[in-house]
């Protein structure tokens, strides 16, 4: 990536030559000054992490409360999201059994408010009990999540008729009708034509043409299954039915033929974008018309994509599994299960090739007869001739629960009726609140939260045709049809019609339930977080944060098969542009826990997490312990990073809590820095956009390893599965750590439909409302999330128009053809084109880059760049990369990232090396002007940088990383000098000594250690002795050793280098608590506390609970040390690495 365009190899040469300089001093490290680093305890108060609190199985206990408060306060923990979760065992876990919703329960929640209080820290309360979402057993079906539901039945005409109607899907009982229509049906578009079945693997599946049948066929090779009409059939859409999801099911070849022997391959089924949560309704493909007496539908895994957050059943090893296999004569809108908002689903759009105008019903042959029908569904009408579908069509539960729950279990709450969520609220938080009183609730009670959507998608509610009417100006009863899939007027126009129903659904779900959880979380003095919605609930995944306070994503640790990287992107952007200070994440959450977490292994994804904006952790996860004598104790079954604390390592974790303080503090300061918009599309549901989604677009500053290993990617070929902790899943998934900086020095935003309109241009730059501002506009061409990309509102339009003509630059890809929605149609059409007229025809001018070349041209005062963007930097166009890596030799340095924050006074750069190795470095910064500082967030060590340079309007730094170091640049004060070449930036250590000395080693017997101290000469792993009181040891140990020292320890540090540690180690010196050392590059300065002659050395070393549990596995259990809930899945596993290995040095700077 050329930065600064002639003369940057000389001054690499330059930087290499530097760094072989003598030099005569090496500033002693200090820390910064207090105008550099400026905080107040409530900015430290702010910055400190929460942590969720599990409390399971009705198993709690007073005194395991206290000693979770207080084991939380002890090592820096703000907070803590309360959560009971799941009711008692049978038999009981704890008792006595204090199940939720009883009077003991609430009596606990006041002693726990109580307690909390007494200790200093904050809870956060969830809306029911469980952790997703919103529901409880007070809640009745008429009040829960609704869904349209439906009944057909065929008659014929010219005479009065009298029936009973179908009665469509209830659920317990519960159904309430919206309209039934009397549809024409042609001779065609009858269903009665059943084929006769067969498959290559010789399994009978005739069942596979019955409705609601609910046994799978299944087959984890290729194979086909084969329908036989006795007759030629035309089919026009095809319903794939399975129980549970399947990926291979929506993507299966077709075959036809009309002698069961020659076939010919038509078409291959493309599934939607679906989200993990994708087994509540069937898929329905629309097709081209077929006719033929044979079809055959192929299995084979061949060609699958790799899977993905919203993708998520072609994560897995491929294999085919489907319950029902329906040809439709009739035609059907492609994909409408989605499209009508009972699922998370992204489909492309229905075709006038798969279903004709003349397929459709006509408007005015679309019969509303709901007043012949009566309350018990009796259908009493004098029908016309001809041959007709009644479609009876009603609303009921979708029966989805707060399936985490215990005693409070029950349906989740109506999200779009306000009713039903004031009433979830006061079945709940309400209740709490009650309980604690006011003033105690006030105080401690700081946050109300909405977690994980964990309850699917609805599309009905008692207010929504109301909602409908007023945002819309049109009855939905007019078109309801369409939501049961039968096309109204052209495919286009359904497709218009069911855009209305989700951008309806999404906006309601916004005001209707997050503003009044909002409204009631501030009337008692809290504050509001959230998780996104996507990929279960249909809507704008980042729309909702304009009404919560604390948006939140979450990151999981090891388990690429529910990793969340979009939810944290959702989180961030979402955050950045409605203008939340905080962006939360649920960390470290994990499918498989392995006994082997500490913090040295945790940090890597940590600060990638920091690097993407994430400014304050909430540990996932403290589970309740009830016991004070059983280690490890509860647990989450195998879920989750197990942080609390009867963890080995918890009080020595300190030092980690520690560090993220002082991280997040830092990172909480001032604004986002962020120089490009990436406009979302319009399509609904629609989320924040993952950077893969825009190579496409911007090849050239992915550059052309990036465009390579992509499309390597996506070809996915031979289907390679990748096993992590025990879960098989595709290789090729997006990784998050393969997209670190993904952009060479460019940090995005996601702007959504409702943020994009708010936005303005003032010198140049596209702002915010909020204040976020940005150098240039990108709108991506089709990807996953938006594939027609050829649709756009007239709102969007204008304001697209409107923005370049004042000054904003634009990449744009695919011109729009049409608007969306029925609103203003089709005069608003005609508006669009001459809109995207202006802004994507004309004479475009062609802007260089050696090879490589764009076109771009003026409108107004602003830039139109068409994509694809091949130079490799916005340079040409005014914006600079902010930050740029590059290694000692000029080449571009990769697997790092940065997050760049500004206050009034100061550029804050939080920097991460996410590699596993030691690295010298030259980094660019695009600032100027002002002196550069130093800050180590790990050691809390910070000074003036000694080396740096000015070029242009950028400032060059040499820095050093340690393997998966982090680092903060700070640029404070203004200054006329161009560079500064007093010091190193980093010290030349050599060894002074080796510690020869033999250790005396004591461990603790409570934990199965030996009883007496042992003596070392060489330090070795644990693992490696044959007493097993060490070899299986889990907890920690005391090294205590002497040493000599001659020297002065006053004119420089004096390191102490500890080779190996596994896994924390606490270093004291004469009694002098010197630090805890947990991630590279393990050196503790010690000169202060070193005296001549004879000095105490004491290193205190914890490893992890992993080689208890295993050693414990081969004793019986009246003689393990361990007691967990957590199942054992360490079977076959080597012990691990613990203690102190290697050589113990000290080590003194070089002074040339």
């Amino acid at each position: 990536m050329n930065i600064q365009g002639k003369g940057a190899n000389i001054r690499y040469l330059l930087v290499c030559m530097m760094f072989m300089l003598p030099f005569t001093l090496f500033a002693q490290q200090k820390k910064l000054p207090i105008n550099v680093v400026h905080t107040t305890s409530a900015d430290s108060s702010k910055a400190k992490p929460w942590v969720f609190w599990y409390w399971m199985h009705s198993a709690y206990s007073k005194e395991g409360i206290t000693a979770d408060l207080e084991a939380m306060k002890e090592i820096g923990i703000s907070g803590a999201y309360l959560a009971p979760i799941k009711g008692k065992t049978d038999p009981p876990l704890y008792e006595p059994v204090i199940e939720t919703m009883t009077p003991a329960w609430w009596d606990l929640i006041r002693f726990t408010l109580e307690e909390a209080d007494r200790v200093g820290i904050k809870l956060a309360l969830l809306p029911g009990d469980g952790f997703a979402t919103a529901g409880g057993s007070w809640i009745s079906p008429e009040l829960s999540m609704q869904k349209v539901v439906w009944a057909d039945t065929v008659i014929a005409g010219g005479k009065d008729v009298r029936l009973a109607l179908p009665q469509p899907e209830a659920y317990q009982g519960y159904y309430r009708d919206i309209a039934t229509f009397a549809l024409p049906v042609k001779d065609y578009q009858r269903e009665d034509n059943q084929p006769t079945v067969s498959t290559s693997t010789r399994t009978e599946a005739q069942f596979l043409t019955i409705k609601g049948n609910k046994k799978n066929f299944s087959s984890k090779e290729p194979c086909w299954i084969q329908y036989t009409y006795k007759q030629p059939y035309t089919c026009r859409a095809i319903q794939i039915e399975v129980e549970g999801f399947n990926y291979q099911s929506g993507r299966l070849i077709i075959q036809t033929s009309n002698d069961g022997v020659h076939f010919q391959e038509v078409s291959r089924l493309k599934p939607p974008r679906a989200g993990w949560l994708d087994w509540d309704v069937g898929l329905t493909h629309a097709i081209e018309p077929i006719t033929a007496r044979y079809f055959r539908f192929v299995y084979d895994p061949e060609g699958s994509e790799p899977g993905g957050e919203d993708l998520d059943a072609a994560k897995w090893k491929p294999s085919l599994k489907l319950s029902g296999i329906h040809l439709l004569s009739t035609s059907r809108i492609h994909q409408y299960e989605g499209k009508s908002g009972v699922a998370w689903r992204i489909s492309e759009p229905s075709t006038s090739l798969q279903i004709a105008d003349t397929d459709c019903i006509k408007k005015d042959q679309l019969i509303n007869i709901s007043s012949s029908v009566q309350a018990d569904g009796t259908l009493t009408w004098k029908a016309p001739s001809g041959v007709w579908k009644i479609l009876r069509m009603g609303h009921t539960s979708t029966g989805h629960m707060n399936e985490t729950a215990g005693n409070g279990k029950g349906l989740e709450c109506d999200k779009m009726n306000p009713k039903a969520v004031e009433i979830q609220l006061q079945g709940w938080l309400q209740k709490a609140i009650d309980v604690a009183g006011d003033s105690l609730a006030r105080q401690v009670l700081k946050i109300f939260h909405v977690d994980s959507w964990e309850c699917g998608s609805q599309n009905w509610s008692p207010v929504f045709r109301n909602e409908f009417k007023r945002r819309r100006g049109y009855d939905p009863v007019d078109y309801l049809p369409a939501m049961a899939g039968y096309p109204i007027a052209s495919a286009d126009f359904s497709e218009r019609y069911l855009y209305d129903i989700r951008q309806t659904i999404a906006e309601v779900v916004n005001t209707n339930f997050f503003e009044p959880i909002k409204a009631f979380t501030h009337k008692h003095g809290a504050v509001f977080s959230a998780e996104t919605t996507a990929p279960v609930m249909l809507t704008d995944g980042m729309a909702h944060f304009k009404t919560v306070d604390i948006p939140m994503g979450e990151f999981w640790l090891r388990s690429p098969s529910h990793d969340k990287f979009n939810d944290v992107l959702d989180a961030v952007s979402g955050a950045h542009i409605y203008g939340k200070p905080l962006v939360q994440a649920e960390a470290f959450t994990q499918i498989r826990m392995e006994w082997d977490e500490h913090p040295g292994n945790l940090k890597t994804l940590q600060d990638r997490n920091y690097a993407l904006g994430v400014n304050r952790l909430v540990y996932h996860i403290y589970v309740h312990n009830p016991w004070l004598n059983r280690k490890p104790g509860m647990t989450l079954s195998s879920i989750g990073l197990y942080f609390q604390r009867d963890q080995t390592w918890w009080k020595q974790g300190k030092a980690w809590v520690d560090y993220a303080t002082r991280v997040q503090q830092l990172l909480q300061a001032g604004t986002p820095v962020t120089d490009l918009a990436v406009f979302t599309g319009e399509e609904l549901p629609r989320r924040a956009i993952l950077p893969d989604r825009m190579v496409s677009t911007l090849p050239g500053i992915f550059g052309e390893k990036r465009v390579l290993t992509e499309r390597a990617r996506l070809a996915n070929k031979g289907l390679p599965i990748q096993k992590i902790a025990g879960v098989s899943t595709s290789a090729n998934m997006v990784q998050p750590e393969d997209w670190i900086n993904a952009l060479r020095g460019y940090a995005y935003d996601s702007l959504n439909p409702d943020i994009l309109l708010q936005a303005k241009v003032e010198d140049g730059r596209i702002v915010l409302p909020t204040g976020a501002a940005y150098g240039i506009l990108v709108l991506p061409g089709r990807h996953a999330l938006q594939p027609n990309d050829q649709a756009m509102s007239l709102e969007v339009a204008r304001k697209l128009k409107q923005l370049i003509t004042e000054g904003a630059k634009v990449v744009l890809s695919n011109k729009p053809l049409r608007t969306l929605g029925l609103s203003g149609f089709p005069m608003a059409d005609t508006e669009l084109n001459r809109i995207t007229a202006l802004i994507w025809d004309g004479s475009f001018e062609q802007m260089e880059e050696g090879d490589k070349s764009v076109l771009f041209k003026k409108l107004g005062k602003g830039m139109i760049i068409k994509a694809p963007y091949l130079l490799s930097s916005f340079n040409q166009f005014g914006v600079q990369p902010d930050v740029h890596f590059s290694e000692l030799d000029g080449s571009e340095a990769t697997g790092l990232g940065f997050n760049h924050r500004r206050t009034d006074e100061k550029d804050i750069y939080f920097l991460t090396n996410q590699r596993e190795q030691d690295r010298k470095l030259l980094v660019s910064f695009r600032v100027a002007g002002k002196v550069p500082y130093l800050y180590d967030p790990v050691s809390n060590i910070g000074k003036p940088l000694g080396e740096w340079r000015i070029i242009g309007d950028r400032t060059e730094i040499p820095l050093q990383f340690a393997h998966n170091a982090s680092l903060f640049v700070l640029f404070k004060e203004e200054t006329n000098l161009k560079e500064a070449k007093s010091a190193r930036n980093w010290p030349q250590l050599s060894e002074t000594k080796k510690l020869m000395a033999a250790w005396h080693v004591e461990f603790n017997p409570d934990y199965g250690g030996p009883k007496k101290a042992i003596t070392l000469k060489e330090l070795k792993s644990w693992s490696e002795f044959e007493d097993t009181s060490i070899r299986n040891y889990s907890g920690t140990a005391h090294y205590r050793t002497t040493f000599q020292w001659k020297g002065n320890a006053q004119h420089s540090p004096v390191w102490l280098q500890l080779e190996e540690v596994a896994n924390i180690a606490t270093i004291k010196v004469n009694g002098v608590d010197c630090g805890t050392l947990w991630t590279a590059p393990y050196r503790v300065d010690i000169g202060k506390t070193l005296r001549k002659g004879e000095n105490q050395l004491e290193i205190a070393v914890t490893n992890t609970w992993a080689n208890r549990l295993i050693g414990d596995q081969a004793l019986p259990m009246e003689k393990r040390i361990t007691q967990t809930t957590a199942p054992f899945r360490l079977e076959g596993q080597p012990l691990l690495k613990a203690g102190l290995i290697g050589t113990v040095r000290l080590m003194e700077e070089e002074v040339n």
